[in-house]
């Protein structure tokens, strides 16, 4: 299975304990893979370093490469096409694109901006961070 991490899910992710944790401990552990683009990279670090500082930055960045050194679990992608499916907030295109091109399951988001993907004929769909982990709870399990 493969996934899109919007930021809003990632910055409670890094928290151990926190219910997102298993989310980011599956793609640690091969349960799971996780799409990302140079975009969301950007976003990433621009939001983790303003919300939790530089250095908070720079250990994600160190887990990312430990997970695509150990594994095919990241998934680097280069969307080639803009599909341009979020007008809300154009900035949530970069998941979008990210997760089509990756032919994704899911984009694991509690952003509404995402909705219009619902039934709109693309694999990824939308899913919040406590359906996924109530529907895949087995596939997140303990290490």
């Amino acid at each position: 299975m493969i996934v899109c991490i919007d930021t809003n899910t990632l910055l409670q992710g890094r928290i151990p304990g926190h219910r997102c944790f298993s989310i980011l401990e599956a793609v640690v552990f091969g349960r799971i893979s996780w799409a990302v683009s140079n975009r969301i990279l950007m976003e990433y670090q621009e939001i983790v370093s303003r919300t939790s500082g530089p250095g908070a930055w720079l250990d994600l960045a160190r887990l990312m490469e430990l997970i695509e050194l150990t594994s095919s679990n990241l998934v680097r992608i280069s969307p080639h096409f803009q599909f341009n499916v979020i007008s809300a907030d154009p900035d949530d295109n970069a998941f979008t694109d990210c997760a089509i091109a990756a032919n994704a399951d899911y984009i694991i988001t509690e952003d509404a901006h995402f909705l219009p993907l619902v039934n709109a004929g693309y694999r990824p769909q939308p899913v919040t961070p406590d359906a996924f982990i109530e529907r895949y709870g087995g596939l997140l399990g303990g290490a």
